[in-house]
């Protein structure tokens, strides 16, 4: 029987793998763990990553130095494998319904949406392209937390989700218009070379669209096999190649994955779901990980006061949004506050967005901000719209149910009643 030691340690080189392996399955560990406490507790395990990051990064109270070259890699595979999710999610026909039907809350949620980032950046004193950064991580709901949010609270079916559904389809497709233009731009250079670039992104995403739209089922026919082995292997890799194709392109990988999960639809998207939900909720707990273990937890705290009014602002304007775009709908009260509710919820794309903005040195105190407005919402949100349509509720019987204080009489003789008032 051969030893693999030697193997490995030759393979290995001077490299030491025991502190790599030990410091690696306590951080996945501490993942499971708290994945379990969010799963209890009914909320997004997202703020629970972010809180391991904080407490493993340099100077943190668990200096975790052996494991930071994977979890390097380990962020960029989330982030790819997150987007390639996303994209797979949805259908071309689903895309081209979404836009015609939700235009106007779409862009109504922007202009809500976006415009907080971008008017505090400039109150912060940051330069426009940090705030138009700080834009994008107001504006953009977390899919990930909606859709977990929708089915533990059995609304799937609900009238007012498909409203919902509409704006997050539309959210997403904004991104892979934006990302790609803040990506040039956060690169810099000569103002020709980030306009070149910027118009090739945008080729790119208009070349994937147009694949999708009229080849998306051929291509998901050849990407499709029986086996759930050569399956993976060959979404996965062809994510992988386009992200770094994108990459080079300065289109952002993440842009590139998700055009991918776009582009390919039938039962390879459906599948391949399935197969690659596991990894994909592995390595995107390592991004969060990543992302937030080069954060100082100073830098935190001293956010926290602006993130937490930043939240406020912006939990307000997701509420007219879904209001807004519900009502359209023909769905009643409490319907409408659900949707606004639940629209509410930040999280990966958000943390993606000031990802790319911390890699490129864009603002320094972005991240901080990003992290510290993540933590709130993703908390807040889910527990926002789990009970806000029962308290809704609450204060609307009240007020039906309340005693009309009477008229004066004015019947004259006959005494006639004047009429009801709570009519």
């Amino acid at each position: 029987m051969v030893n693999p030691g030697p193997v490995l340690a030759a393979s290995a080189g001077d490299v030491d793998a025991a502190p790599i392996l030990l410091e690696l399955g306590l951080v996945l560990l501490a993942l499971a763990g708290f994945a379990r406490v969010s799963g209890r507790m009914g909320v997004s395990p997202i703020p629970f990553y972010l809180l391991i990051g904080l407490l493993i990064g340099d100077g943190a109270v668990f200096d975790l130095t052996n494991t930071d070259g994977f979890l390097e890699v380990g962020a960029q595979l989330g982030i790819v494998l997150l987007l390639l999710l996303l994209g797979l999610e949805y259908t071309p026909e689903e895309l081209v319904t979404s836009l015609r039907a939700s235009a106007p809350a779409g862009g109504l949620d922007f202009v809500l949406n976006f415009l907080p980032g971008l008017a505090l950046g400039f109150l912060l004193g940051w330069d426009p392209l940090a705030a138009v950064f700080l834009g994008g991580v107001t504006y953009i709901s977390s899919s990930g937390i909606v859709a977990k949010v929708l089915g533990d609270l059995g609304r799937l079916g609900n009238r007012e989700t498909p409203s919902v559904l509409a704006i997050l389809v539309i959210e997403d497709l904004a991104m892979a218009v934006y990302l790609p233009i803040v990506a040039g731009l956060a690169a810099g250079g000569a103002l020709l070379g980030v306009s070149i670039t910027v118009v090739v992104a945008l080729s790119v995403v208009a070349i994937a669209l147009f694949v999708a739209l009229r080849h998306g089922d051929r291509l998901g026919g050849a990407v499709f096999h029986r086996s759930s082995e050569i399956l993976l292997f060959t979404l996965l890799g062809l994510a992988l190649v386009v992200a770094g194709a994108a990459e080079e392109l300065q289109v952002s990988a993440a842009v590139g994955a998700f055009l991918v999960g776009i582009a390919v639809s039938g039962p390879a998207a459906r599948t391949g779901s399935e197969l690659l939900s596991p990894l994909r909720d592995l390595f995107a707990g390592v991004f969060f990980v990543f992302f937030a273990s080069q954060i100082e937890p100073g830098a935190i705290v001293d956010a926290l006061p602006v993130a937490i009014g930043l939240a406020v602002v912006t939990a307000a304007t997701k509420v007219v949004t879904g209001w807004w775009a519900a009502g359209r709908a023909g769905v009643a009260l409490r319907g409408r506050v659900r949707a606004g509710t639940v629209l509410a919820a930040r999280g990966e794309f958000s943390i993606v967005i000031a990802g790319i903005a911390s890699a490129n040195a864009v603002e320094d105190d972005l991240g901080a901000l990003a992290t510290a407005y993540v933590l709130v919402l993703a908390v807040v949100a889910p527990v926002l719209t789990r009970f806000a349509d029962g308290a809704v509720a609450n204060v609307v019987r009240r007020l039906r149910d309340r005693p009309t204080p009477s008229a004066p009489d004015r019947g004259g003789a006959s005494g006639e009643p004047q009429g009801d008032a709570g009519r």
